[in-house]
């Protein structure tokens, strides 16, 4: 029995693993497609139909690239940088309920890696760790362009964090549990969504991830005109690579919380009543999931191309003098309407 329980979550972290990869493997593709459908020229089309395989182009360039390590860089922590941006980035999703169970002989298979009772939890306590893999990379880069870019994403991350935790706090007041299974279970139906309860706390969380993703208008720690390329600017091979990764790895994840959080995660309108076998509806539910996390991906790089940076003055009083209070009233606005309806309904 254990054997084969240690084995489907074997199966599933490794698919878990290679679909996250893939992901953003061709969000590099994607995103560059966008970009040139919306200043009115062909993005990548020479590697394959369409330039479907610029990716692998990309990889393999990452791959044979001459690496180079600064004179005066902290040789260790150069390397472990990128790798725990990468590290971090990946263990993120482990909490993430994929789908229902599948129904497979006589077992029951349940597509989430772990269900633990603080997954809220979980994910912030690694989130935070993220920025440690950008933190040691500019300081170890003996750079002082990289150093400034690494300082910025530490206080823009702890800013951020806090305006982040408070939206959720509201969420949670609302479905009374830390445990991504539960919160996705209990939005069965599509009136039931968060996202008609929390729609305050869904804005906020949403704005808070672009900043934690570092992705713009909130790329203040790469800001090419002001810092060179930031964190990242010693960096080359795949070290340079991993760090892109991470970034994308990360805006996979951010869609798939928001998704699973606010959006129903697997669960779509009408699936009890098609009348399908556990198993197809586990099927439909995945792809409904999936298909609202590149709704959110596509959405990321849609902000890209559109918003200009902002000044750092200008991200800082963002999240300090209107996040953190508006978390605050939505906080306060749930608790006044929580005990409304538990006294008079």
């Amino acid at each position: 029995m254990e054997s084969a329980l240690l084995l489907e979550k074997t199966i599933l972290v490794v698919a878990v693993f290679a679909i996250t990869l893939f992901i953003a493997m061709y969000s590099t593709l994607v995103e560059r497609k966008v970009a040139g459908f919306m200043q009115a020229r062909f993005g990548p089309d020479r590697a394959g139909p369409f330039g479907i395989l610029q990716p692998l182009c990309d990889g393999g360039k990452f791959f044979f690239k001459e690496e180079i390590i600064p004179a005066g860089a902290h040789k260790f922590l150069f390397i472990a940088g990128p790798a725990v941006a990468m590290f971090t980035a990946c263990i993120t999703s482990a909490v993430i309920p994929w789908g229902q169970e599948l129904v497979i002989g006589d077992r029951v298979v349940s597509l989430q890696v772990t269900d633990i009772n603080v997954g809220v939890l979980y994910i912030f306590g690694v989130v935070a760790l993220g920025v440690y893999g950008i933190m040691i990379g500019g300081w170890a880069s003996n750079n002082k362009y990289s150093l400034m870019g690494a300082v910025r994403a530490a206080s823009q991350s702890i800013s951020y964090e806090i305006g982040l935790g408070l939206s959720l706090i509201a969420l949670l007041m609302v479905t009374g549990t830390l445990s991504l299974k539960e919160i996705v279970a209990q939005q069965e139906g599509f009136v039931n969504w968060n996202i008609w309860v929390q729609p305050l706390g869904f804005l906020i969380f949403m704005v808070c991830a672009f900043a934690e993703c570092n992705r713009v208008p909130f790329d203040l720690p790469e800001c090419e005109t002001e810092l060179i390329g930031g964190y990242n600017v010693e960096y080359s091979s795949m070290k340079l690579a991993f760090y892109m990764f991470a970034e994308y790895i990360n805006m996979f994840v951010s869609s798939a919380l928001m998704a699973a959080l606010y959006f129903g995660g697997y669960n779509f309108p009408f699936m009890n009543e098609l009348g399908l076998s556990q198993n197809w509806i586990t099927i439909l539910g995945v792809i409904a999931f999936f298909i609202k996390i590149l709704a959110f991906i596509f959405f990321f790089m849609w902000i890209r191309w559109t918003l200009p940076r902002f000044r750092y003055d200008q991200l800082m009083r963002l999240g300090w003098k209107i996040l953190i209070p508006l978390a605050v009233a939505n906080i306060v606005l749930t608790g006044i309407v929580t005990i409304i309806k538990d006294t008079y309904f």
